[in-house]
């Protein structure tokens, strides 16, 4: 078998969701949303199932969802992309593996930021390639120019960025990411940039791209995703957005891995992108006053919680809230003896993890919260030991 998946575990999400199911547990581990998602997506799959062709679309995706796609960015982001140069994908992370499979060429670097997403690894050694990461800290998790520059050599091609980014929930400031397009224009890489939580902000910020940034339109993959902008993480549609001469690639290595996305699903993402601004717009206040809620509550029970600027998590700090257990230890402790699921934010590390913060997923329904919230604090003293 391959070496690199032989001795790998499952994901830390399928593995905390599975004992969730497993025990009744409430489940604030996998960052998915209660609720159905909007109503017009919904009908409109289901109408292009009866209505509309089920054989294959076109490889790359759908025209009018990738049109679609270009005016929603061009819409909410100040984008000038063109239909040509959206690609559609299986989901986001088909996306990722499309873009890693088709620019790294074995033995070169990619630049990565820890805490990172779990499949970024091992994708890019599976394409030949070596990851070289920059180790953010809590509670700001703020990026470096000096750690940047550290972790550049001559081999290194591609700077993979998550922004928002998931476990630690913030957002790059425009100066940050102004100095990550500076560093990616002076060492000439490719920008791969996983923007999926870009819908999903809090506080009336707002998302902006990098590849907006000067000198970034031409070395940019911006990727995006339909599940999260709707809260339909099962659609499992996604898409890359680069310029043509890049473009024409990633489509390359699109077509030897899922090949093609299920037209339904497109033509009701296509609705989506046209019509539901005002449910996206409803769904960022909804999950802030989830994400609002459940900081109150661990707060009253005596926990110390992290920012939370975007996505569908909320971090604790256990070091921070007098609690004296790891965060894997602190996990396995409170499915067991709380019956809540949350993830181990070591998990999101291939070396030299931060181990005492823990994430919870907040976009969930008031009683849900509510009840984890009196699991959670119901066990916070036993849990304050070893």
């Amino acid at each position: 078998m391959n070496p690199l998946y032989a001795g790998m575990g499952t994901t830390i999400f399928e593995a905390m969701s599975a004992r969730a199911r497993a025990t009744g547990a409430i489940n604030l581990g996998q960052g998915f949303a209660d609720g159905r998602g909007p109503e017009a997506v919904l009908e409109a799959a289901a109408r292009a199932l009866i209505e509309k062709s089920n054989q294959y679309p076109p490889m790359i995706g759908l025209p009018e969802l990738r049109q679609a796609v270009a005016d929603h960015y061009a819409r909410h982001q100040g984008l000038n992309l063109a239909a040509e140069e959206v690609i559609v994908t299986s989901g986001a992370t088909e996306a990722l593996a499309a873009s890693l499979f088709a620019l790294i060429e074995p033995g070169d670097e990619v630049i990565c930021f820890q805490p990172l997403y779990d499949a970024y690894v091992p994708l890019i050694r599976q394409a030949g390639g070596i990851p070289r990461f920059v180790r953010l800290q809590p509670p700001e998790w703020k990026i470096d120019k000096a750690a940047l520059e550290a972790e550049v050599t001559p081999r290194t091609k591609l700077l993979l960025l998550n922004n928002p980014l998931n476990p630690a929930a913030t957002m790059c400031s425009a100066e940050a990411l102004s100095a990550i397009a500076d560093f990616c224009v002076a060492h000439d890489l490719i920008a791969v940039c996983d923007e999926v939580w870009e819908h999903v902000t809090f506080d009336g910020a707002r998302h902006l791209p990098l590849i907006g940034f000067p000198g970034m339109r031409e070395r940019t993959v911006k990727i995006g995703s339909a599940g999260k902008i709707f809260a339909l993480t099962g659609f499992k549609v996604g898409w890359m957005c680069a310029a043509p001469h890049i473009a024409r690639v990633l489509a390359k290595a699109h077509q030897f891995l899922t090949f093609t996305t299920p037209p339904n699903l497109q033509w009701a993402v296509t609705e989506g992108l046209a019509t539901q601004d005002f449910w996206v717009q409803e769904a960022r206040h909804r999950f802030q006053q989830g994400r609002d809620r459940l900081k109150a509550g661990l707060e009253g029970a005596g926990f110390v919680t992290l920012p939370s600027a975007a996505t569908y998590f909320l971090s604790v700090d256990l070091a921070a809230s007098g609690i004296e257990l790891g965060d894997v230890a602190f996990c396995d402790r409170l499915i067991d003896e709380a019956g809540v699921a949350a993830i181990p934010v070591s998990a999101f590390y291939a070396e030299d993890p931060v181990i005492n913060v823990v994430r919870f997923c907040f976009v969930k329904e008031d009683a849900t919260l509510d009840a984890a919230i009196e699991r959670i604090a119901g066990a916070r003293a036993a849990l304050g030991k070893r």
